[in-house]
């Protein structure tokens, strides 16, 4: 039916097929004119065709007519073919300009894998297409952003091809159209039929954890409907985040515009990391988590529940004390040695546990610790990063007081926060080690 060599409308000659479906073909060919090389896409009105296929096609014509930019196929022609040989139906083409150059998909599929540098050559360089396809009036939205839908040319510049998915001004009008995208790219709203610019951003950050990995999306382990793909590269922070805000399942949640995905970008070392887990419910812990740096506050013991219990755990080792005042108050007044006991070591504790707090700091070089008073620091400690080996709930003989939680260095030294209910401390101590990972991992024990 079609073969290289073919000649159609008097005016292209086809050279190699591009691509093929039960519908459709694309194919490289010379408009005979000038030795162009441009692209055609064929779509038959044969009896299996789905309809939706049709308006797909005639939406992406349309809409190539009005784009106008250098790394998007400029729209050069369209017309009906009748009497194609060996074919009962007709025959709609679309011509376009040819790119010349491989697709990401091809470079991947000969093992080619891109530098982080690369990644954000290429995140920016596809930002700035989009910022021009969402700022049009209406709207336009790719909504099939994978790898062999980027063609990187011989200029190395990234350029985005294949508008067959294209939506336009149905987002403005509300007009429901086929669910289309690429699975293990698109996001839940777009399968529900209510693609946004924030969809194309989704599928955008897909791709760039396809590059990194050389793993397809839908081959990855996935966490609360998030791609898991940090443990598996070695790459900047900022950089993991950045790309968890683009896949952020939760629309809600996720950069919403290319202006600003690309602000963040450049800014991304702020970012704090997508939300895996969540704080536990009336905690008053105050947590600021970048890639640079995290901040912890832990507030004084809220729980009079828990502060009774804990202090029964402090004054247990003091009772033999306490029952002397109890049966003895004025023998208790006159033993000087009790009651400088009792002033040094029972009432600083009962004050601790009632308006003590810690202030916890980290970053990439050092950490440090603050313990305080009355929002006063009493003791504080520096140290390296590097030299966190474990993070661990602290141990108490007394089992029903509340445990804080203990940072143990390589080196044997040990500082532990002040106490926490329980699901604070073990929602607290993941936070620290996922953000520490990558320096504690390089201890002898891990975490």
């Amino acid at each position: 039916m079609l073969e290289p060599g073919q000649i159609l409308d008097n005016r292209y000659q086809l050279q190699k097929q591009l691509g093929q479906n039960s519908s459709r073909h694309t194919w490289l060919a010379i408009l005979l004119s000038s030795q162009e090389q441009v692209v055609l896409k064929l779509l038959t009105l044969n009896p299996q065709m789905q309809w939706d296929e049709h308006k797909l096609f005639e939406r992406e014509v349309q809409v190539l007519k009005n784009l106008n930019h250098p790394r998007i196929p400029k729209y050069r022609d369209f017309f009906i073919i009748d009497n194609l040989s060996g074919s009962r139906f007709p025959w709609f083409v679309l011509v376009q300009s040819y790119i010349t150059g491989a697709s990401l998909q091809e470079l991947l599929n000969q093992g080619h894998r891109f530098s982080e540098s690369q990644v954000e050559k290429i995140a920016i360089e596809i930002l700035s297409i989009l910022v021009y396809l969402h700022s049009l009036k209406p709207p336009v939205l790719h909504r099939d952003i994978k790898p062999s839908n980027l063609i990187l040319g011989e200029d190395e510049r990234v350029h985005l091809v294949d508008f067959g998915a294209v939506q336009d001004k149905a987002v403005a009008e509300g007009v429901t159209f086929t669910v289309v995208g690429t699975y293990g790219y698109v996001p839940m709203e777009q399968f529900a039929g209510r693609a946004v610019p924030a969809s194309d951003l989704y599928a955008l950050g897909a791709t760039l954890i396809h590059l990194i990995t050389g793993t397809t999306p839908a081959d990855l382990p996935h966490q609360n409907s998030r791609i898991e793909f940090a443990n598996l590269v070695s790459i900047d922070l900022g950089l993991i985040n950045w790309i968890g805000k683009l896949t952020e399942p939760n629309i809600a949640e996720r950069i919403s515009t290319a202006k600003n995905a690309i602000a963040a970008l450049e800014n991304k070392q702020t970012l704090s990391p997508p939300i895996t887990t969540r704080k536990p419910i009336g905690s008053k812990i105050q947590l600021k988590k970048t890639a640079s740096y995290l901040e912890i506050k832990l507030p004084k013991r809220g729980s009079k529940s828990l502060r009774f219990f804990y202090l029964i755990g402090l004054v247990l080792p003091f009772l033999p004390q306490v029952v002397n005042i109890v049966i003895n108050t004025s023998r208790f007044w006159n033993d000087k040695f009790t009651i400088g006991l009792f002033l040094l070591f029972v009432i600083p504790l009962i004050l601790l546990s009632l308006f003590g707090h810690t202030d916890l700091y980290f970053d990439r070089e050092d950490f440090e610790i603050k313990w305080k008073l009355f929002g006063l620091c009493y003791w504080r400690k520096r140290g390296k990063t590097r030299a966190i080996e474990e993070i661990y709930q602290q141990n108490t003989k007394a089992a029903s007081a509340p445990m804080g939680i203990t940072i143990e260095l390589i080196k044997g030294q040990k500082f532990t926060t002040t106490p926490l209910a329980t699901i604070e401390r073990y929602w607290l101590m993941d936070e620290i080690v996922d953000w520490l990972k990558f320096e504690v991992d390089k201890g002898k024990n891990g975490t």
